[in-house]
């Protein structure tokens, strides 16, 4: 992007983007290194490819709740801080009666096609026209907003888009972006994109890195630097002062406690379930992106495969299924049992990952499917999984784990079980 101009101190930049990545409480540690962020991009696009599939049919409905839009919408809003509120834009307000894509069946083909073009292309070109076409039909109440969903599709090529990312923007280069609007959202990605490019080397080519720096300066976590007719020495002099205070944020720091938290809770019970499964003779697989975590006197990853077995590594899923949490498998390959630790965020992509391995159509059948969570969340599992977009779980008797009874048995079981059998009598029904 040469055509766009940079209007900032490349020095006082470069200065707060090292500050913002050794940040313990901002995006960049929160939530655009956490592991479970990658996770996610394979569920939130299988369900992006069910909402086209179900416009095209004809049967996607004329609401929002319950819809399959709002079980991806929901995904997407629970990707920590910055996606808070994703779900906004899409709520029908029916006083305004927007957005105009429940009944507009015209305007809702549009929106689906959209998406689906998104999805199968592979070019920079092909994103923007189609998204260009979207612009053009002018849909009441539906403007950039759809642009969350599109980042799940193309991190590379297309920004996430909220009030705090603008704000952001404008703080950094002086700009007047405005929220609603396609041709705003345009104008910022082309600067944004100057912006990723000028700082590749603090930033990332997942556009998520510069989306996540300008939601904390949005957010008032860091100050931008003065703009050029505003630098001058004392006005310097002050943003150095809040840039060296920009950590003291309590309220930021708290979040990220509460974050390392969900994330230890969540090794922890990774751990459980190695460890059982090892001591009741089983092969076991942690999630890829996991194995390196510490856990114990070593690594989370200590004592269970390397690789998957063949005929599962090489399969159509198995990008997938390298991403369950927990993995136990025969000595002959085949899988026994699934385990997806949900402490706190959706439980989406667990569901669409034990989706993908049930059906995949891999010699042997799986077991058990477990979605393992702490015992004050079974009624919001029961309620996600009522869902419309999850009516083949029952099909596949997913289980639920309860935390609670999973550590008060889990030390009688490795010393006294056998195989699936006591894991089985602890996992509750979802049907």
């Amino acid at each position: 992007m040469s055509d766009v101009v940079l209007p900032f101190d490349h020095i006082a930049v470069r200065e707060l983007l090292s500050r913002w990545r050794e940040d313990p409480g901002g995006t960049y540690r929160t939530w655009f290194l956490w592991p479970e962020r990658v996770k996610n991009f394979r569920s939130l696009r299988r369900g992006i490819e069910q909402i086209s599939a179900e416009i095209e049919a004809d049967t996607f409905g004329t609401a929002y709740r319950g819809s399959s839009l709002e079980t991806v919408v929901h995904g997407v809003a629970e990707q920590r801080q910055i996606f808070k509120g994703a779900d906004h834009a899409f709520l029908w307000k029916p006083k305004l009666r927007i957005p105009d894509i429940y009944e507009d069946r015209g305007n809702q083909l549009a929106f689906g096609r959209m998406l689906e073009t998104c999805r199968c292309c592979t070019t920079e070109a092909q994103v923007l026209a189609a998204v260009h076409a979207f612009a053009d039909r002018g849909v009441k109440g539906l403007g950039p907003a759809a642009a969350n969903l599109l980042y799940f599709l193309h991190p590379t090529l297309m920004p996430p888009f909220n009030t705090a990312i603008v704000k952001g923007y404008n703080a950094l280069t002086g700009g007047r972006i405005k929220l609603g609007k396609w041709n705003e959202y345009m104008s910022m990605r082309a600067g944004l994109l100057a912006v990723n490019t000028a700082f590749r080397d603090l930033l990332s080519n997942d556009l998520g890195a510069v989306a996540g720096m300008l939601f904390d300066i949005g957010t008032g976590r860091y100050p931008a630097p003065p703009l050029p007719g505003e630098d001058t020495a004392a006005a310097r002099s002050v943003w150095h002062a809040e840039l060296a205070r920009a950590r003291g944020n309590i309220k930021a720091d708290k979040a990220q406690a509460a974050a390392d938290q969900q994330d230890v809770t969540h090794t922890q019970v990774q751990g459980w379930l190695r460890d059982l499964g090892l001591a009741l003779g089983f092969d076991v697989w942690i999630a890829s992106n996991d194995r390196s975590r510490p856990y114990g006197d070593g690594r989370l990853a200590d004592g269970c495969l390397a690789v998957l077995p063949p005929p599962i590594a090489s399969g159509p899923a198995a990008d997938a299924i390298r991403l369950i949490d927990v993995l136990w498998l025969e000595s002959n390959g085949c899988v026994t049992a699934a385990f997806e630790v949900e402490h706190s965020t959706s439980i989406y992509s667990g569901i669409v990952r034990m989706l993908d391995l049930a059906l995949s159509g891999e010699p042997g059948t799986v077991r058990g499917l477990y979605l393992v969570a702490p015992d004050s969340r079974e009624d919001e599992v029961r309620a996600q999984l009522r869902r419309p977009a999850f009516s083949r779980v029952s099909d596949l008797h997913v289980r639920y784990l309860p935390y609670g009874e999973l550590d008060r048995n889990r030390e009688a079981i490795a010393r006294f079980g056998r195989g699936l059998h006591p894991i089985e009598q602890l996992a509750r029904n979802l049907n």
